[in-house]
């Protein structure tokens, strides 16, 4: 048996012409919405690329200022025990040993603590314009979006 199915071929009214451009609107729709949410993706990433860079370039600049210190602050440190040690080989009796011990000792315990004074004031600066500057930056970026 061997009948042919029916086939109805009856269109609708204008439903299958107008199915295409209706999937072409909704895909262009789509694909314009996806573009709009990359291009401000990329910007928000490019913001954020930016803002690292600028917190990290003020945090190496304020670590080359502390590095810096801390160099100096040996070389005298250095300078200060070559001294003492030039100063007791001219020492001749005990008492003189330990004035000079004395003398010694309670100079470098004053310059020392200056000297972390010094460093503990750069390493604060160096937060504090970090901060700073990451602050401004993410401030531009939420007043950029609204």
């Amino acid at each position: 048996m061997n009948t042919p199915s029916p086939r109805t071929t009856t269109k609708s009214s204008g439903s299958s012409v107008n199915g295409p451009q209706v999937l072409r609107e909704a895909v262009e729709s789509t694909s314009a919405q996806a573009k709009e949410a990359f291009e401000k993706m990329n910007a928000a990433t490019q913001e954020a690329t930016n803002l690292m860079k600028d917190t990290y370039a003020t945090a190496i600049a304020r670590s080359q200022d502390y590095n810096a210190k801390i160099i100096e602050f040996a070389q005298t440190n250095t300078q200060a025990a070559f001294d003492f040690f030039q100063k007791l080989s001219s020492v001749r009796t005990p008492t003189e040993f330990f004035e000079l011990s004395t003398s010694h000792s309670r100079k470098q315990l004053e310059i020392l603590s200056e000297q972390a004074r010094e460093l503990t004031a750069l390493a604060q600066k160096a937060a504090l314009s970090a901060a700073e500057r990451a602050e401004t930056d993410v401030q531009k970026a939420f007043s950029q979006r609204q």
